[in-house]
């Protein structure tokens, strides 16, 4: 039964509101977009024909309410409900809230959701399927400590997981049996946090596995379509960094049986709409890790190498209406790499940032950009840090990886820290270009590959050419510098560099002079803004503090090695420790919660804790002292 509809709201924020809302309007509907307290002039909101306020900046007062939600189509007369990924797009009660109030909801339905969103009851449906599944086990307290079922030392490395959601929230891997109480505490803790359920799974760990997904997409009529598999192996705590399709290095065999097994899995739970099946693969064995019931971020890579719309298909098939395909009528085109680009310092630690941003600049040719960050924007702490994604296709993978890189230098986002240099370095390394890796890879020891390390200013003249500009009283074009090393084209060369780089000064968005160039040369950038200087190399930006003209000398001072501050804004979950306790070197001081991402501070050394800044519950801002540890022989014991 078909049930057309022309307006839809799209439960959600930043880049996949942005793309639902232009791949909506595309198709002719009416779009509304909802919006938090920190979502007030946002990217989406703009973009849409109409927008509601629904809450305050935290997201279970604003995104995660569905009363909210229900209201704001109601005022505005939508008519579909859209939930892109994440917050609510897996919660069986908002897709059955949504159709009880009358409305099209744009996924499979409420039944499906709720027995798949469970890795668990997941699990059993797989194996009615004949789909292969991870060996299991069951927790049970032994002398007040959690062991597997039977108290079996030889199943680690085991993996704890939430039974509900995904995205590696509420996962940990677990080594040794001693520490599997505290990682089961902690899993608990965050999936309940992230998905209002903390049931945890148990299972066999897979060491050097492959993470293999395979895209679904069916209709109410009884087609079941796979559109291949992509390969998502590149991670970090179990977070994507990387995708790509086709899967490299795996067989046409292994390749139709993956596909097999997820339209036989999608058969069996009556599945209707966009979905995703993932397996670990090892060699040739591959096993069910779970089903997403909902569009994935990394669908842009499956558009690219099928050329099919994703976003349109889920609106066609949520109006009743038939898929015009058949599954012969699906292939493959050449090679497709997509990029995550995140707020987070790579080299502390993958920790999420906030803040304002300077320049945002994405490539323009030759790649698929997903994003809704623009310059000036604020990037939240409410909220996950991705702020985009940078996709490319080509005729083969070595062409695509060198089109992905390209594309990277072409990416520039000031004013908070990103992964977009590491992410750019990761794609160029011999292992990716080889497909040497596998989910353990990234996170085994990132330090250990050189071309991963933070690289350094490639000059120190970059930041004294950074300074001297700025010491000018004011900025003029190149014309009229003359005596300015960067405003005549005399080959000057920094620090004897067999030829000049492109120099670009920025101010806002105006280009006040560009020196003489090789074409072939990099490029370099220095970004002039209210408190510091940027200077950007191949993707990677060097800040560099802009000098206060009146400040006092040291009147910003740093935190001392005694001190533990918040590496980020956020909420301080626990505090494990008193003012005049003593502590060793990396014990747990207390757990800060920052970006749906739990960060235990450690001390810096063994000693006495000297100060406790902070209590459960407190929100603190980014650099505040949470605790401070004074070392043994100085106040301490």
């Amino acid at each position: 039964m078909t049930r057309p509809y022309g307006s839809l709201l799209v439960a959600n924020r930043g880049e996949i509101a942005v793309r639902v809302i232009r791949a909506a309007r595309a198709a002719g509907l009416r779009t509304v977009a909802v919006y938090s307290d920190a979502d007030a002039r946002a990217n989406h909101v703009e973009l849409a024909d109409a927008a509601v306020r629904i809450g305050p900046s935290p997201a279970p007062l604003s995104y995660l309410s569905i009363d909210a939600l229900l209201a704001a189509a109601a005022e505005t007369g939508a008519e579909a409900v859209h939930p892109g990924y994440g917050f609510l797009s897996e919660r069986a009660e908002f897709a059955r809230a949504v159709t009880d109030a009358g409305l099209v909801w744009v996924g499979p339905p409420a039944a499906v959701i709720e027995l798949m969103g469970r890795k668990d009851h997941a699990r059993k449906v797989a194996e009615r399927a004949g789909v292969p599944v991870v060996p299991s086990f069951d927790l049970s307290p032994s002398d007040g400590a959690l062991t597997p079922y039977g108290g079996d030392k030889s199943v680690f490395p085991v993996l704890v997981k939430a039974a509900a959601g995904g995205g590696g929230k509420g996962m940990r891997i677990v080594r040794n049996p001693e520490h599997l109480t505290d990682a089961v505490a902690a899993a608990r803790r965050e999936a309940g946090s992230a998905f209002g359920d903390d049931t945890l799974l148990l299972e066999r760990f897979v060491e050097s596995g492959r993470h293999v997904e395979v895209q679904v997409l069916a209709d109410s009529h009884g087609t079941v379509l796979h559109l291949f598999e992509r390969d998502c192996s590149v991670q970090r705590r179990h977070q994507k960094v990387l995708e790509e399709a086709p899967a490299p290095t795996i067989s046409t065999q292994l390749r139709s049986r993956l596909c097999d097994a997820a339209v036989a899995l999608a058969t069996e739970v009556g599945y209707v709409g966009a979905g995703t099946v993932e397996f670990l693969v090892s060699g040739d064995e591959f096993f069910f890790l779970e089903m997403n019931t909902r569009l994935q971020v990394e669908h842009p890579v499956t558009e690219a190498v099928t050329g099919l719309d994703l976003v349109r298909l889920q609106l066609s098939v949520a109006a009743g209406e038939p898929l015009r395909l058949t599954q012969q009528d699906v292939s493959v085109s050449g090679h497709a790499i997509e990029a995550r680009v995140y707020a987070e310092d790579p080299y502390a630690d993958f920790l999420p940032q906030a803040g304002r941003v300077g320049v945002a600049r994405w490539p323009t040719e030759s790649a698929r950009v997903d994003t809704a960050l623009r310059s000036g924007d604020e990037v939240p702490t409410a909220y996950d840090p991705m702020l985009g994604k940078v996709v490319v296709h080509a005729d083969d993978r070595g062409a695509a990886v060198r089109a992905l890189c390209s594309a990277l230098d072409r990416t520039v986002v000031t004013g908070v820290p990103t992964n977009v240099g590491f992410v750019r370095a990761l794609v160029a390394g011999p292992e990716y270009a080889r497909a040497a890796i596998d989910t353990g890879w990234l996170d085994a020891d990132p330090a250990a590959k050189p071309y991963l390390r933070r690289p350094s200013l490639p000059d120190p003249a970059w930041g004294q050419a950074a300074r001297a500009v700025l010491a000018r009283p004011r900025l003029v074009h190149s014309n009229e510098l003359p005596d300015h090393p960067f405003g005549v084209a005399d080959g000057w060369r920094l620090a004897g560099d067999p030829s000049p780089a492109r120099v670009l000064l920025r101010v806002g968005d105006r280009t006040d002079f560009v020196a003489a160039a090789d074409a072939a040369d990099p490029t370099y950038e220095v970004l002039v803004g209210e408190d510091a200087v940027d200077v950007v190399h191949l993707g990677q930006v060097f800040r560099l503090d802009r000098p206060d003209a009146f400040g006092a000398a040291g009147q910003h001072g740093a935190a001392t090695d005694s001190d533990v501050p918040a590496p980020m804004p956020g909420t301080v979950l626990a505090v494990a420790v008193a003012e005049g306790e003593s502590v060793e070197a990396g014990q747990a001081l207390g757990v800060l919660e920052a970006m749906k991402m739990e960060l235990t501070m450690t001390a810096p050394f063994a000693g006495t804790v000297g100060l406790v800044g902070a209590v459960a519950g407190d929100q603190v801002p980014i650099g505040h002292v949470l605790f401070r540890v004074d070392p043994a022989g100085e106040g301490g014991t």
